[in-house]
């Protein structure tokens, strides 16, 4: 595959520290230059961006038009695809212009007028500039489908049907996955031309090592565990709630305990998570508060831990909360605050996800590990001893005794003024 790009791109690989191309990588690299529909399906953290923008890049032609339309479910996720073509595109005298939701409308449409061969965006935006035909999509050699899974959920289907059915039929449909699972009832209704799936799951190896761990505690007490956990010396992790109201209430305790911290949440503006985003990733707050959206392709600098504060309720969406960490060949850690009722349903991911659960406790400014749930240590393991009617000794008494009476801490004692005035005469 390296071989086949552009001397540009070869420096460029080299440059970024890349070594040698991950599984999907390779393989979607071949398949893409068939010009064919493809479902790419490969864990977090296995290179999937480039896997699929690389190739189709080197299909364009520079003032052609929109040749590469590439879809995604998020502001945030759109944006950083966006930023990964930049690095590459270029190069090739191509241009990126994004178009999200939440952002200023009349500059992408200047955008457009520069006529970007390549644009990025999310499905609302996209079908609304589409049917005002401000957006041309009829000569699109490829339009990508990425993190396909949110796409055809039933909030986003509409919208990413009606950009499908806007393309030409035999444009060739790139749907791009972490699972592939919600995708398999769905696939006549997204490829409307035969379509190769490439798989790649059980193959990848640029997983890192992930530890999947849990601390127990109530609710109440998890905003002094976050505490904890943000003077940890070089912490620094992704939060994951269940919901926006729950966590703009730990956010608001955290700001009484003066926990630096970041929110990145569906109700904040564009220019609001941006910049939560940039701030977190730059290691200048040790906490970003975010739900599911943050879970998704998402991808941070130096990374080494996820916290959820709340156990999701999808075994798909632990995947994804997990996936921002051990991204290619990375370790890292998933440390999940529950209760007692909670941590019966975490077992039951884990055990789904074969996965190993440590018991962890946040103190002295330390992580400190116990063990994993179901297994036994070695005194556990040792055969048990008979008891014996041996007295025990009592160390602390011990101690007591063979102390000289000079060091022994002297009690004093509350004396009623009766006994005060009884002294006073004894000594006179």
């Amino acid at each position: 595959m390296i071989k086949q790009l552009p001397e540009i791109w070869q420096n460029e690989w080299e440059k970024q520290g890349f070594s040698k191309p991950s599984l999907i990588q390779e393989q979607l690299f071949t398949q893409l230059q068939k010009k064919e529909s493809v479902l790419g399906v490969s864990p977090t953290g296995s290179g999937k961006t480039l896997a699929y923008l690389l190739p189709l890049l080197m299909q364009l032609e520079q003032g052609e038009g929109t040749q590469l339309l590439v879809v995604l479910p998020s502001q945030e996720l759109a944006s950083q695809v966006a930023s990964v073509a930049r690095e590459w595109a270029p190069a090739l005298d191509l241009k990126v212009q994004t178009i999200i939701g939440g952002a200023n409308v009349r500059r992408q449409l200047e955008g457009l007028k520069k006529r970007p061969e390549v644009v990025v965006g999310t499905p609302g935006r996209l079908l609304e500039l589409i049917k005002a035909r401000k957006l041309k999509v009829h000569l699109l050699k490829a339009l990508v489908l990425d993190e396909i899974d949110d796409l055809v959920a039933d909030t986003e289907f509409t919208a990413a049907k009606g950009i499908i059915k806007s393309v030409q039929k035999e444009t060739p449909i790139i749907g791009i996955s972490a699972t592939g699972r919600s995708v398999e009832d769905k696939l006549d209704d997204i490829f409307r031309n035969e379509v190769t799936i490439v798989d790649v799951t059980k193959e990848d190896d640029t997983k890192g090592e992930i530890s999947h761990q849990y601390i127990l505690t109530p609710s109440r007490k998890r905003s002094d565990v976050l505490r904890r956990l943000a003077h940890t010396e070089g912490f620094k992790a992704l939060v994951f709630f269940n919901s926006v109201s729950e966590l703009g209430a730990v956010s608001e305790r955290l700001e009484f305990l003066e926990v630096p911290h970041l929110t990145l949440a569906s109700d904040q503006s564009q220019t609001e998570r941006k910049h939560s985003m940039s701030m977190f990733d730059s290691g200048k707050v040790p906490l970003l508060l975010t739900t599911d959206i943050g879970a998704r392709g998402l991808d941070f600098n130096d990374l080494y831990y996820v916290v959820q504060y709340d156990v999701p309720l999808m075994t798909d969406d632990y995947v994804h909360r997990s996936g921002r960490v051990g991204r290619m060949g990375k370790n890292g850690a998933v440390i999940s605050l529950v209760n007692e009722r909670e941590l019966r349903n975490l077992r039951q991911i884990t055990r789904e996800l074969d996965r190993n659960l440590i018991e962890q406790f946040a103190a002295f400014g330390e992580i400190l590990a116990n063990r994993p749930v179901g297994e036994k240590t070695e005194n556990e393991l040792a055969p048990k001893k008979k008891k014996t009617k041996e007295p025990q000794i009592n160390k602390a008494n011990t101690t007591n005794k063979i102390m000289n009476d000079s060091t022994k801490p002297k009690k004093k004692k509350n004396r009623t003024k009766k006994q005060k005035n009884k002294g006073a005469k004894w000594k006179q």
